[in-house]
């Protein structure tokens, strides 16, 4: 802790830095502004309160989210407006108008395309609708109203941009790869420490590894949000090298988990035949606790090495995670040999002994710095002539702003 500080003082500081502080910090700040901008070119009387809601249906964690936000609730509003005008015209506030107001509201926001900003619409036509006095100013007023929330909205998020939640993600990242080290080293000492493993304990192991499922949803909830606050923002230079290196890391680790979620299956099966003698020899039993030991030490080098935004780090955790790959595989051909020879001498199971040597394998595979390379490169190459096929104009107009050669740059395919 450094000298001179309080810990309730950095408690203060990192609460500051996570979403929902920030979110409800921006979120104020727009809303009080948008309000008093709205007082400058409205009368006071009704207050403009429209505004400020609109801001902070708006203003979001990330940039990108507060474009699509903004754009889609001010077609909303406006929509809702245009409605209520049309039935203001032709009847009063009765109940049938009232449905009818509102049941062609919810058709025309599905026509305009507002996605969950359908029910703004009914909405606005209900609020201007109830007006019955002056209807056309307060339709107005309340489109000008929505026009200066969203526009201030937005022009929050432009001039104080957003933070980047890459740094949340990574650290749901690196929980996740340790949440999948720590049952590897158990059930590494399960078989080295217990010897003889129930097949209740192993079913309780079994069911750890499934939870990895609700885990690998909450990190990717996360990483989403990392992503999208890659978009737009003009504080990142290289947001798809982070959203691919982020992503298919995740991918990665999604598949380890569902393979040491079979490997939980297979020892499982294997408890279950031998009930009254040691899951494995004590020589293959000490060969597997250090086998799960380096695949361990090779998930967590792996975690750090696609998080770190450090080139010495990344090095250093590559170098890691080499050296943990090396290791395990060597133990891992040892363990084979051993194997091959309690089958011979017990042939019973030998085919969850070649299944558990296959799940191993797996991890290796995945967990490989050579492979991970290359899936990365193919991923990066696939993305950026995506984006070059969607948005060539756009693409042209981002490198010129960049600086970068345009005429250098690989043309847009065409379609």
């Amino acid at each position: 802790m450094p000298v001179g500080v309080r810990e309730p003082v950095i408690k203060l500081v990192r609460r500051t830095t996570e979403p929902v502080a920030t979110q409800t910090l921006r979120s104020t700040a727009a809303a009080v502004i948008s309000y008093v901008v709205a007082l400058m070119f409205l009368p006071p009387q009704p207050a403009p309160l429209t505004a400020p809601l609109t801001a902070l249906l708006v203003v979001q964690v990330t940039l990108y989210a507060t474009l699509t936000n903004g754009i889609r609730r001010v077609n909303s509003v406006v929509a809702g407006v245009l409605v209520a005008i049309g039935f203001s015209a032709l009847v009063g506030l009765t109940w049938w108008s009232l449905g009818l107001t509102i049941f062609a509201a919810l058709i025309v926001g599905h026509l305009v395309r507002v996605s969950e900003y359908v029910p703004e619409v009914a909405i606005s036509a209900m609020l201007v609708l109830g007006v019955t006095q002056a209807v056309g100013s307060a339709a107005w007023h309340r489109v000008l109203e929505t026009l200066i929330g969203a526009g201030v909205g937005l022009l929050f998020n432009l001039l104080f941009a957003p933070p980047v939640w890459v740094q949340s993600a990574g650290a749901s990242i690196e929980g996740l790869a340790a949440g999948m080290s720590r049952m590897l080293r158990a059930m590494g000492d399960d078989i080295a420490g217990l010897g003889h493993i129930s097949v209740a304990h192993a079913a309780g192991r079994l069911h750890e590894a499934r939870r990895l499922d609700h885990a690998i949803v909450e990190v990717d909830a996360s990483l989403r949000q990392a992503e999208e606050s890659l978009r737009f923002n003009p504080r990142v230079r290289q947001g798809l090298l982070a959203r691919v290196v982020l992503r298919t890391g995740l991918d990665t680790l999604e598949i380890c988990a569902v393979v040491l979620r079979v490997l939980s299956r297979t020892l499982t099966d294997l408890a279950k035949f031998r009930t009254d003698e040691p899951l494995f020899p004590a020589d293959v039993a000490a060969g597997l606790k250090e086998l799960f030991g380096h695949m361990a030490g090779a998930l967590e080098s792996f975690a750090r090495l696609i998080t770190t935004q450090v080139a010495a780090n990344a090095e250093e955790a590559e170098t890691r995670l080499t050296e943990a790959l090396a290791a395990g595989r060597a133990i891992r051909d040892r363990v084979a040999d051993l194997l091959l020879e309690d089958v011979q001498e017990h042939p019973r199971q030998w085919q969850l002994h070649g299944a558990l040597l296959a799940e191993i394998d797996r991890v290796l595979d995945e967990l490989d710095v050579d492979k991970r390379t290359e899936r990365l490169t193919q991923e990066l190459d696939r993305s950026a002539a995506d984006l070059d096929e969607r948005h060539p104009r756009l693409v042209a107009l981002t490198r010129r702003l960049r600086g970068e050669d345009v005429a250098a740059a690989p043309p847009a395919v065409e379609t």
